[in-house]
């Protein structure tokens, strides 16, 4: 295990560990509490299903939340499965060995995050508006979603948030799997999992006992009503 990857060895391997997101997000903020000092810190969600996560670590530490938007490069003949991952900013995380095993050239690769790159932008404007991004100089920019299958969505998102200068990068997520894992804790200060799982196949949704997909709308009422409450940054 990388020396910078903290996790609930209690946890390894176990499906159903979580209630549901808020529960995981309040584990989540019990093992962030001496990593990321209140007033020096800002929480990056990952729609949807990182924004329920993010809004119980915000209120457990009182901590201001945002988001970091970051979208699946999808296989251009199957659009439910992807390659990588683009942030907002067009910023790329292409899982190569992959990409090259299924023989796309660098012209389908372009399209796949010019595509996902225009969702990603609208996305963010639904959330956030026109306000200008945070400033993350000098803070620690924690990003969290609710699970790590790949772990590309996180990565190309953290490499996005890396550009604007924070004085530390942290990934928290209630779940992952081996590969996110090994593929994250090099690109970040501190990697925060709770329940790592390995095997053949992995799902999120296994780590709770209570699943279903947050719509877009839910989570930015979510998101409203964390910053009524004197969480935005």
């Amino acid at each position: 295990m990388f020396p910078n990857v903290v996790e609930d060895r209690s946890l390894r391997g176990i499906i159903g560990a979580f209630a549901d997101r808020a529960h995981a997000g309040w584990l989540l903020a019990q093992r962030l509490r001496d990593r990321a000092p209140g007033g020096d810190a800002i929480l990056l969600a990952i729609p949807s299903g990182g924004i329920p996560v993010a809004c119980a670590i915000a209120r457990a530490l009182g901590i201001p939340i945002d988001v970091a938007i970051a979208r699946k490069l999808q296989i251009p003949w199957n659009p439910e499965a992807g390659f990588g991952a683009v942030a907002w900013d067009g910023t790329s995380a292409i899982n190569e060995p992959l990409a090259k095993g299924l023989g796309l050239d660098r012209a389908s690769i372009e399209a796949a995050i010019s595509r996902a790159k225009a969702i990603a932008e609208g996305r963010l404007r639904r959330f956030r508006g026109d306000r200008p991004f945070p400033d993350l100089r000098g803070k620690a920019a924690i990003l969290v979603d609710d699970g790590l299958a790949s772990g590309f969505t996180m990565l190309a998102a953290v490499r996005a948030v890396r550009k604007l200068g924070p004085g530390s990068v942290l990934a928290a997520a209630p779940t992952a799997s081996n590969d996110a894992i090994s593929l994250l804790a090099p690109e970040v200060d501190w990697l925060i999992c709770l329940n790592i799982r390995g095997g053949p196949l992995f799902a999120v949704a296994d780590a709770y006992r209570e699943w279903r997909d947050i719509p877009d709308d839910e989570a930015a009422d979510l998101l409203e009503g964390a910053w009524r409450e004197g969480l935005r940054p």
